[in-house]
């Protein structure tokens, strides 16, 4: 595909920010860079996300984005969403406790399927509509 030159600049000064911020550029980021179009919206959104302005401070964005991260099973994510939770002046506790939650819903949230589906299958009255 073709793609804008001024998107194809856009996309090598945001990769170079990306190299210089991580020391390296996520596999995600490599492969979208070949499509600026698909690229650059998606940087916009992670910085606004994690970067912009709001009421959440720095830390608690990458306390969150590493809780997310962990929850979801991200090893990728869970390393730079910590790394740049310590940076933002996170702490070993706080890291943990983040950690443990995020492993409490993950753990929940695998409860709520896996429990429904056997009541399902076991007939166990859960008051539920099914």
């Amino acid at each position: 595909m073709e793609c804008d030159p001024q998107q194809k600049a856009e996309t090598k000064k945001r990769l170079a920010q990306i190299q210089e911020m991580y020391g390296f550029i996520p596999v995600a980021n490599k492969v979208l860079s070949e499509r600026p179009d698909l690229f650059l919206p998606n940087t916009d959104v992670s910085r606004s996300v994690l970067e912009g302005k709001g009421v959440l401070d720095r830390k608690t964005r990458y306390l969150i984005a590493t809780a997310a991260a962990a929850a979801m099973g991200g090893e990728y994510c869970i390393h730079n969403q910590m790394k740049h939770a310590i940076e933002a002046g996170a702490n070993r506790d706080e890291i943990l406790e983040a950690l443990q939650i995020a492993s409490f819903m993950a753990m929940t949230r695998t409860q709520s399927y896996a429990f429904r589906e056997f009541a399902h299958q076991f007939n166990v009255d859960t008051g539920e509509r099914q």
